[in-house]
């Protein structure tokens, strides 16, 4: 029986910015849409908040029942921006007036070279660049290894332990963890390895040191005369948010360098004002050969890109890269206005005011409870490890409990982790301070009760 229709709020920074439980999650118009989600929609498709969606923006996400969460998670740090952005809205909506595909390849439009000259200013390093697009943060991934082994000519790629790089074919192959995203969808792309990430809670290696380490087992195990490419999340996202120790990435780029092997930073998670910088690779002061973004790049919006020193990104044959909706115009419509929002709403200052307010009451949390094992991240992209305090093993138990009781009480919160133990705190920037430490409270609560 299909229950009484119900006003759908306007989205964006218009709704009231609140959390507010009307019924418990999920209501009834939330559960009868998870209940024709179980019998249309893939076993394999999960989800993490059981509620249906119908607005959001600001901070918050409205369900169908009229509940409005604190939103902790930007849809998996792609609504930057915020939901909803107005000047994102109205640049979609104005380019799907005009048209909505063409291809790119069939026939090119202006705002897919102006997405390109945009990444290419604003990417790191001062050198000649061009940029490809694409749709997924997945097919971005594919396409630079393809890139890559073009222009060097080689064939093995390493990706390093607690990375996660999409669920493509090859993408899994680089992806370290097996469950979800593995374990089952074998056999895998070949000339894959894997090298030891610097992980300082868990290795207790300076910088140069889980360089030293790393840049060992690749020179043995694969050997730079066949290593086109090293990929590497500068921040690790699925993994954990591992921050990797002073000294590590500047070491790695300076092999790469001399071995004429081609760096790939990997900013699907970490990139577009997320860390508080444009790129996280500008914290670490190091300059990738090729980068590849996805998620906030586009408000929302399916687009992807590499972008990399021209001789490099050149390298591939008239027709070698594309797709038939890489770069579709209504995504490039709304990359170049969330970039201009990036850029000139003061977003960068804002991420590093929310990684102040995260940083102090995270600390503060921990100082008062040792299931917190560390708190670590940069700008908006913040995350607490927890584990068992006698031994300091992985504690992926708690942190599945704390979430749940978050979500029910109305803020959503993701975890993640190789072992399930962390939550990431990656809030939209357009949240307001009251709304984060209310947010904040509420985990806290659930913490405390776990």
């Amino acid at each position: 029986m299909s229950l009484a229709p119900v006003t759908v709020p306007l989205g964006g920074p218009t709704l009231p910015q609140e959390r507010r439980l009307v019924t418990a999650i999920p209501g009834p118009r939330s559960q009868q849409l998870l209940d024709r989600k179980a019998a249309a929609v893939a076993a394999g498709v999960g989800h993490t908040v059981p509620i249906e969606a119908v607005a959001a923006g600001g901070g918050v996400v409205v369900d169908a029942d009229g509940n409005s969460l604190i939103d902790l998670g930007s849809g998996i740090a792609v609504t930057t921006v915020g939901s909803a952005h107005p000047r994102v809205a109205e640049a979609i909506a104005a380019q799907a007036a005009q048209f909505t595909h063409t291809c790119f390849m069939i026939s090119p439009y202006e705002s897919y070279v102006a997405v390109a000259e945009a990444l290419n200013r604003l990417t790191p390093g001062d050198h000649a660049k061009k940029s490809a697009l694409f749709n997924s943060g997945a097919e971005a991934v594919e396409n630079a290894v393809k890139i890559a082994r073009k222009y060097t000519r080689k064939q093995a790629v390493v990706a390093f332990d607690h990375g996660y790089h999409g669920r493509t074919n090859l993408t899994m192959a680089l992806t370290a963890k097996a469950m979800p995203y593995k374990s089952g969808f074998g056999p895998f792309a070949s000339e894959v390895y894997r090298a030891p990430m610097s992980y300082p809670l868990r290795d207790g290696l300076t910088g140069p040191e889980a360089a030293a380490r790393a840049i060992s087992i690749i020179e043995k195990q694969v050997g730079a005369d066949n290593l086109a490419a090293v990929l590497i999340e500068p921040i690790q996202g699925e993994g954990g948010f591992i921050v990797p120790a002073d000294g590590f990435l500047p070491a790695i780029v300076e092999w790469c360098r001399a071995n004429d092997v081609v760096f790939i930073a990997d900013e699907v998670q970490s990139g577009f004002g997320r860390t508080g910088t444009m790129f996280a690779s500008d914290l670490f002061g190091i300059v990738p050969d090729l980068i590849t973004t996805a998620k906030g790049i586009a408000g929302g919006m399916p687009l992807a890109a590499v972008t990399g020193r021209a001789e490099i990104m050149d390298a591939s044959h008239a027709g070698g890269l594309g797709g038939t909706y890489g770069g579709n115009p209504v995504a490039c419509a709304a990359a170049l206005a969330a970039i201009d929002a990036l850029e000139n709403d003061g977003l960068l200052g804002r991420a590093r005011e929310i990684e102040a307010l995260l940083r102090g009451r995270l600390e503060q949390l921990q100082s008062a409870d040792p299931r917190i094992g560390e708190v670590r991240g940069h700008g908006a992209m913040m995350a607490a490890e927890f584990v068992d305090p006698a031994t300091g093993a992985p504690d992926a138990a708690l942190t599945a409990a704390v979430a749940k009781a978050a979500i029910a009480e109305g803020v959503i919160v993701l975890t993640c982790g190789t072992y399930g133990n962390v939550i990431r705190f990656l809030p939209p920037l357009t949240i307001g301070d009251d709304l984060l430490g209310e947010g904040l409270d509420v985990v806290a609560a659930a913490l405390s009760r776990a």
